[in-house]
């Protein structure tokens, strides 16, 4: 079957396509004919050998932390019923740019039939990361919220959930495409943050309050500048490093100021994130979060996908389609 490996560490063209052997079930495991890979803006970040302290990954590997398709075979010890659903996995963070995958029989979660697999698969780590996100922000009516790198995929969620818990929500991206696809998605204000006065905008839209929540995906110095006008007893999460690294945080000022950060060290209780994934597909299903997938590419074309990415042209979600 074809997959892709990363050779090494370095550009996007360390990706390349490669045939490799057919998964065979394991006991507890699944194979899952893969549909769509979702690609990462992390995946990105991997390719090129950073986080190697947060992420333990040598080459030459397959990128790619999640998959949608249909089970295909099953290990011993998996109700054999699962033979034929479409599903989702995550698959930690390697894996996915494949033609067929192997997952673990319980962390595969069944997809309802009125939601396309192409959209199901932005449920496994955007839906996860913005429903819990949301859930430990308690975002109460009147609430003044901040995404940062609001163009990416995380986006399409955490803006929709963020109205709808009743928050004024203000975007910041880069380029007037990704600052109108914000403004679609329900954001109150969107403002580029390429600019040198966007934190200004932000203080001036919040009428010198600031911001009770922020989700920033951007890190580095926009995520740095993003904390510096969160409200006292606010809440940052820092989950992204768009930028290049996460944000500088003080500690002895966010404890000064009462603010609660939440970083990527976050984890999930057992099986919590089974339960998250399945939260996220009901929202896709009831229309609540539209993911926004910005464009597909053929498992071979995934060093273009990776150009694409690192290059900030793409709104919303990326996906590798087999």
């Amino acid at each position: 079957m074809r997959a892709v490996h990363a050779v090494r560490f370095g550009g996007p063209k360390v990706l390349t396509a490669v045939e490799i052997d057919e998964p065979v079930a394991q006991p507890g495991h699944v194979v899952i004919g893969v549909s769509v890979a979702e690609i990462l803006f992390l995946d990105t970040q991997l390719r090129s050998g950073w986080g190697s302290d947060y992420f333990p990954i040598e080459p030459p590997y397959v990128p790619g932390a999640g998959v949608a398709g249909t089970v295909m075979s099953a290990g011993d010890g998996v109700d054999p019923a699962l033979i034929g659903q479409r599903v989702v996995a995550g698959l930690g963070f390697s894996g996915g740019y494949a033609e067929q995958v192997q997952a673990v029989a319980d962390k595969v979660v069944s997809v309802p039939d009125e939601v396309e697999l192409t959209t199901a698969v932005a449920a496994l780590h955007d839906g996860t990361t913005a429903l819990s996100r949301i859930e430990k922000a308690k975002i109460e009516p009147g609430h003044r919220v901040l995404v940062t790198a609001a163009g990416g995929s995380l986006g399409g969620w955490l803006i929709p959930l963020s109205r709808a818990a009743g928050a004024q929500v203000i975007a910041t991206a880069r380029g007037e495409q990704k600052l109108e696809s914000a403004r679609d998605l329900g954001a109150d204000v969107a403002i580029d943050y390429t600019g040198a006065d966007w934190a200004q905008q932000v203080l001036e839209a919040t009428k010198g309050h600031g911001v009770d929540v922020v989700f920033d995906g951007a890190g580095g110095r926009t995520g740095g500048a993003a904390f510096e006008i969160t409200a006292d007893g606010g809440r940052f999460f820092s989950y992204g490093a768009a930028s290049g690294d996460f944000a500088p945080i003080d500690e002895g000022q966010a404890a000064a100021k009462g603010i609660s950060v939440i970083g990527i060290d976050d984890q999930f209780a057992p099986g919590e994130r089974e339960l998250l994934i399945r939260r996220g597909l009901a929202e896709i299903a009831s229309g609540t979060v539209t993911p926004i997938i910005g464009q597909t590419f053929p498992l071979d074309g995934a060093a273009d996908a990776h150009a694409a990415i690192e290059a900030r042209s793409v709104v919303g979600k990326t996906l590798l389609k087999m």
